[in-house]
């Protein structure tokens, strides 16, 4: 069921509004009526205090430095920001967005329609939670799902959805706020706020297509311009506003600084050059004042110092880890053998030595995993091998990554990263390999071409879909070629691993691990002496305490499990009397 359908044509939106010509007439004529006092609107994400409400400047200060923890505050169309920043220096800023309108007069509805996609509202704790992972993804301040619980008949504040037709998955989010209704606004203005796609959506136009919902939601109630703030340097999002008829408004936003929007008052930090991996660590220790010295852009290797002490860094691989623990892991048949030796489960293995030998333990485990025994980020892996072609083929694979080849014995479940940091379990989360769903138009071929580009633009270009062999053979398997037309709505796994590099995906389950699995990532850690380490299990599911341990990686991504503190944590253990809060 489709909710609060947006209106669709000029035509039907000049019924509804018969003064519509007159709007901005009409607009300029409240503005010169009194305003109501001090207005603040609880969004979900934080508070909106509608600036131009507050008579007193340092009144608008200390209320914004009421800000609550995690939340983000910010106060619009303040027409003296000088004034009000002179009452808290230290803890406000001027907002670097431009605040963008647009009056319903002006907008024009799409020529076509946005195909494969339905918006309503949210209305149950699961959209909410739908929300907020599309917010951790993209890095946003996550919303509080009472509020969103509170606003699901509201005509004040409205938290809209995007879902795939098809497949029923949410894809995209925005809040709309009505300011007729919510304050008696005289101007009948709107505004709309944290707009968020899925990195991982299928189709195109979901963004647009929210904000023309927004648009023609907010005109069919009554309201004669709705306006939006964009980041200055969004080049990309400004464009789409501009096509759909925003304008540049002169106005003025405030915020406090906190560790959310740091980046905003202080600037892109130095390294800006390192890989995400890297960066999240050198942001988290800039923050808390530790100096970074970056020697090498390309490897990702820096130096970070503070006091007398400094260590240095490959990304999440320090001075801090031992080298014997490094070889530990390095070398998968050595960890299997030192975790199977402190009582945990790893898979049945062998080194290859022979065709023969190979057939064998093919034949005594009906499919097997071929993987280098010395290799990283997926590479020369191939998984659940049945028959003796693809086997030889595997094999032949690996051998270019590594000289040494092992054999396992493949296990079905879910493929589980947990990250253990000083010995204790911070993140966890489960890897799906790469997919792409049909549209009944284009190739496999393209629709993989189209996923990879979307993955690497979301991951700084650290994910891909490989186009190869591997990525072919998993195709076929399932009954199609690269030049085959993928049904609409059919997903389609493109890869077996589930590696981020291969163009994998992770979803956050550190809340749901059993104490089992917490216990058993743990131990694994102690028994390698490792005391950063990405462990990857295969597991039926985060809750139970059925596992296997496959592989211990020692360098983990941390950047690819927000929004737990895995930096923080890092930082934590490398430097532990570093600052870690700022006011």
């Amino acid at each position: 069921m489709q909710l609060d359908q947006p209106v669709s044509n000029e035509r039907l939106l000049r019924k509804q509004l018969p003064s519509f010509n007159n709007l901005k007439a009409v607009a300029s004529h409240n503005e010169a009526n009194k305003l109501p006092e001090n207005i603040i609107i609880p969004c979900g994400w934080g508070r909106l205090l509608i600036g131009n409400t507050f008579q007193d400047p340092q009144q608008l200060a200390h209320t914004l430095a009421e800000e609550s923890e995690g939340q983000r505050d910010i106060a619009l169309y303040v027409s003296n920001p000088h004034v009000v920043l002179s009452y808290s220096p230290q803890h406000l800023f001027l907002d670097p967005s431009d605040t963008l309108r647009i009056w319903m007069d002006n907008y024009r509805a799409a020529k076509k329609p946005f195909s494969q996609l339905q918006i309503r509202r949210a209305c149950s704790t699961d959209d909410a939670t739908a929300i907020n992972a599309l917010y951790q993804q993209r890095k946003m301040v996550p919303v509080d799902p009472q509020q969103v619980e509170f606003y699901k008949n509201s005509r004040k504040v409205i938290f809209f959805v995007a879902e795939h037709s098809t497949t029923k998955e949410i894809i995209g989010t925005v809040i709309a706020v009505n300011h007729r209704e919510s304050y008696s606004d005289p101007t009948h203005g709107s505004s709309l706020w944290s707009l968020a796609v899925s990195p991982n959506a299928q189709i195109s136009g979901v963004g647009e297509a929210l904000v023309r919902h927004v648009i023609e939601y907010s005109a069919a109630r009554g309201c004669h311009y709705l306006d939006l703030s964009v980041l200055h340097s969004n080049n990309m999002a400004k464009d789409l506003y501009k096509k759909i008829g925003f304008k540049l408004i002169n106005t003025f936003a405030i915020k406090n600084k906190n560790a959310i929007n740091e980046k905003l008052f202080l600037g892109d930090n130095p390294p800006t050059k390192l890989n995400p991996y890297a960066k999240i660590i050198t942001d988290e220790a800039m923050r808390r004042g530790i100096d970074v010295t970056v020697q090498d852009y390309a490897e990702n290797l820096f130096t970070l110092s503070l006091g007398g002490r400094k260590i240095r860094c490959h990304e999440s691989l320090s001075d801090v880890t031992p080298a014997v623990s490094m070889h530990l892991c390095q070398q998968k048949a050595l960890t299997h053998k030192i975790l199977k030796n402190a009582g945990l489960n790893t898979p049945e293995h062998c080194i290859y030595q022979s065709e023969l030998q190979a057939n064998a333990f093919l034949a005594k485990h009906q499919a097997i995993v071929v993987k280098p025994a010395n290799s990283e980020q997926g590479k020369g892996i191939t998984v659940n091998i049945q028959n003796h072609t693809t086997l030889m083929n595997a094999i032949e694979r690996a051998q270019q990554e590594s000289s040494d080849i092992l054999l396992e014995k493949f296990y079905q479940g879910l493929d589980l990263r947990v990250v253990v940091i000083g010995y204790q379990v911070v993140a966890a989360a489960i890897r799906k390999p790469a997919e792409i769903i049909g549209d009944g138009v284009h190739t496999i071929k393209r629709l993989v071409a189209y996923q990879s580009r979307r993955r690497q633009a979301a991951t700084g270009g650290e994910s891909r879909i490989p186009m190869d062999n591997e990525t072919e053979r998993c195709i076929t398997e399932q009954g199609f070629s690269w030049n085959s037309i993928l049904p609409k709505g059919k997903r389609l796994f493109v890869c077996k691993t589930a590696n981020l590099h291969t163009g994998g995906t992770l979803q956050d389950v550190t809340g749901h691990l059993s104490n089992t699995l917490k216990t058993v990532s743990e131990k694994a850690s102690q028994a390698l002496a490792i005391p950063v380490v990405g462990l990857d299990l295969i597991v039926s599911s985060p809750t139970d305490n059925d596992y296997v341990i496959i592989e211990a990686n020692e360098r983990p991504g941390l950047e690819n499990h927000a929004p737990q503190p895995t930096a923080e944590k890092f930082i934590d253990l490398l430097f532990p009397l570093s600052n870690k809060h700022i006011k």
